[in-house]
């Protein structure tokens, strides 16, 4: 049996993170904002948003109400950011050599006039 490299499962702490980071960003507002506002220290809430500390529930609730988002919500949005990795995992797209294509018809009867052009290959 063939061994396959498998791609490694994102850890739930990951991309919890980078939702928050997200949001964070999006409201153009700084750590120390809304870590002040969660009740939580601004180096625990950088290391939440870098995925280095998994928070729990109650600091995740806080955090969510300083950012004015649902819970539900960012979760909805872990399931989003999940189904994408596993769907660039499963089925990767893989781009094919760009070559020319030569036609036998003379330039004037191309499309372009040039009697040659690009065509890219994709595999779905």
């Amino acid at each position: 049996m063939a061994d396959i490299a498998r791609h490694p499962r994102p850890l739930l702490r990951i991309l919890v993170g980078e939702v928050l980071r997200r949001h964070r960003q999006e409201q153009r507002r700084t750590l120390a904002e809304v870590a002040r506002q969660a009740n939580v220290s601004v180096q625990y809430l950088s290391e939440v948003e870098r995925g280095r500390k998994e928070p729990s529930s109650e600091i995740l609730a806080s955090v969510c109400d300083s950012l004015r988002i649902d819970l539900a919500d960012l979760l909805a949005e872990v399931r989003h950011d999940l189904e994408l990795d596993r769907a660039a995992t499963l089925a990767p797209v893989l781009r094919l050599a760009t070559t020319q294509l030569h036609r036998a018809a003379p330039p004037s009867a191309s499309y372009g006039g040039s009697g040659g052009g690009s065509v890219m290959l994709l595999a779905a």
